[in-house]
């Protein structure tokens, strides 16, 4: 019996009290900040050419303005448990707030490339924060019967953030300017501060918590995950172990992971306690959390890369098709709390699971001619896909653990869908780069010069364009143009068969409590 049951186990001798106006306030509050978070993981991918071109970045150095945002955030968000412990919630979260307001900022202002990265870092270590938070006020502001509904909010913010992203970043761009990507945090910042000082008390900071930290673990966690993540975002730019950057950064990795290792054998209470993944329930949950991470960062990143060189799409027409897939989170929040309650996770999970790898399967039938229109059916689906597996697994996650570990997981679990999304960019890259080279090379052996179709193709196209060069370059971009669609098609084959992969570890999670009491309220 894991503890979680255990409490509940405890709890049900006595009635459930019912959330008041405070908690719900807190739990609105935590919803904002995590979906203004995780909106600007995206909302630069669409306006990132127009940036590059007004602070005089290259396109290797303009990778920064996205990877710095998420190196910074995928390291906090698991150390956000202990911060908050330390500062207490509410100090913790107007703290992040405040910075996050500040350096958005910094962002709209930046003339050069440092100043963009400065404030793109600020971001993610302040912006992070407030994903984990947001689950951790749920489990424990809420009563266990109310929690799916809070779990329905801050599920729909989840999903919803990186797919409007793009659609919002472009929208300003193409309307206004792309400073206003960042300003756009001010107002929304301001709000989030006031229902933060509404919503959540005051809690004294425990100060002496700094002296008996776990500062290998600390020390470690940021060396392991920030050099992983670089490692991942980076390598094949850097032509992976032949770059001595990809080394040593890989290098602090493995040094950082030691170090995380050796806090979880010596600290009294680790930064974070991995002993969590050892759980059936919860070790499922991260694990699928990666593949729906995945599936959420890559199709967000790869569709608009679709539209752009193949369909000649700009920033906006992109960012509508991407935020088709959101549609489904709206339209299914208000059924979402009843889907929790009466719907086993395991049929729950498999279902959103395998639609998942449908969408991707429908989007292997693309070719040259493809454009949006060939997207909305798949984004629809892979809508409705998310919803069901993203929702109950956040739920999973914050009951699979007791209450005093709620933090601890749901830093854990997010990092493991931000790492998702890392792994994500990181395959897409080292295939585009495979698999293009391969498609290029068999289209190219296909056509025998020798070949009467060949010749007559090249001629009409000469007689055309005005000269046998000309042709020669024509043929040349048909057959990248078809080399690239192959490529993509080869990505969504992938992500198809990965997520078939895991659906099995949907048979070692246990049925959600949603109805017994839960003691210590």
């Amino acid at each position: 019996m894991s503890a979680a049951q255990a409490e509940a186990g405890a709890g049900a001798k006595g009635a459930e009290p019912r959330a008041d106006a405070g908690a719900w306030l807190a739990v609105a509050a935590g919803t904002l900040g995590a979906l203004m978070a995780t909106l600007d993981i995206s909302i630069v991918n669409s306006s990132l050419p127009t940036i590059q071109g007004e602070i005089g970045a290259s396109g290797t150095e303009g990778t920064w303005i996205a990877t710095g945002y998420l190196v910074a955030e995928i390291v906090i968000i698991p150390l956000s448990g202990w911060l908050e412990r330390v500062l207490g919630l509410r100090t913790f979260l107007l703290v992040a707030a405040g910075l996050f307001t500040a350096f958005s900022v910094l962002c709209g202002v930046s003339t050069t490339l440092g100043m963009m990265i400065v404030g793109r870092v600020g971001q993610g270590f302040t912006g992070g924060a407030l994903i984990p938070t947001a689950q951790t006020i749920i489990a424990t502001r809420l009563p266990r019967s109310q929690q799916p509904i809070g779990t329905a909010l801050f599920g729909a913010t989840a999903i919803l953030g990186p797919v409007v992203g793009p659609l919002i970043g472009g929208w300003l761009t193409e309307n206004l300017s792309w400073h206003y990507a960042f300003f756009l945090n001010v107002p929304v910042c301001a709000g989030l501060v006031v229902l933060l000082l509404v919503g959540l008390k005051h809690e004294p900071a425990k100060l002496d918590l700094i002296a008996e930290a776990d500062w290998l673990g600390i020390f470690g966690l940021a060396a392991f995950l920030g050099g992983l993540t670089v490692v991942l975002e980076e390598g094949e730019r850097e032509q992976w172990f032949s770059s001595s950057l990809i080394i040593w950064l890989s290098l602090l990795s493995f040094a950082g992971l030691l170090l995380l290792m050796a806090g979880q054998l010596t600290a009294k209470r680790p930064v974070i306690r991995l002993s969590l993944l050892l759980d059936r329930q919860f070790g499922s949950v991260v694990i699928m959390g990666i593949t729906v991470g995945m599936v959420i960062y890559g199709t967000s990143y790869v569709i608009p890369q679709f539209l752009a060189t193949i369909s000649s799409y700009n920033a906006l027409q992109s960012g509508k098709i991407v935020a088709l897939g959101g549609l489904p989170s709206l339209m299914m929040m208000p059924l979402v709390p009843l889907l929790i309650r009466y719907v086993d996770i395991r049929v729950a999970v498999g279902f959103g699971l395998m639609v998942l790898a449908t969408s991707a399967y429908l989007d292997t039938a693309l070719s040259a001619q493809s454009a949006g229109g060939d997207f909305v059916i798949s984004q629809l689906i892979r809508g409705v896909g998310t919803i069901f597996a993203m929702v109950f697994l956040n739920q999973a996650a914050i009951q699979s653990v007791s209450r005093e570990n709620a933090s601890d997981a749901a830093g854990l679990f997010n990092a493991a869908r931000n790492l998702g999304g890392s792994l994500a960019l990181a395959g897409i890259a080292v295939v585009q780069d495979q698999r293009l080279w391969l498609h290029s090379r068999r289209l190219e052996e296909s056509l025998n010069a020798n070949r009467g179709g060949v010749q007559d193709y090249l001629a009409a196209q000469a007689h055309a364009l005005g000269g046998m060069p000309q042709a020669l370059r024509t043929l040349g971009g048909t057959i990248q143009m078809q080399a690239l669609t192959m490529t993509y098609i080869d990505l969504f084959w992938i992500l198809s068969v990965g997520i078939g992969c895991v659906i099995p570890l949907v048979l070692f999670l246990r049925p959600l409590n949603t109805g017994a009491p839960v003691a210590g309220h």
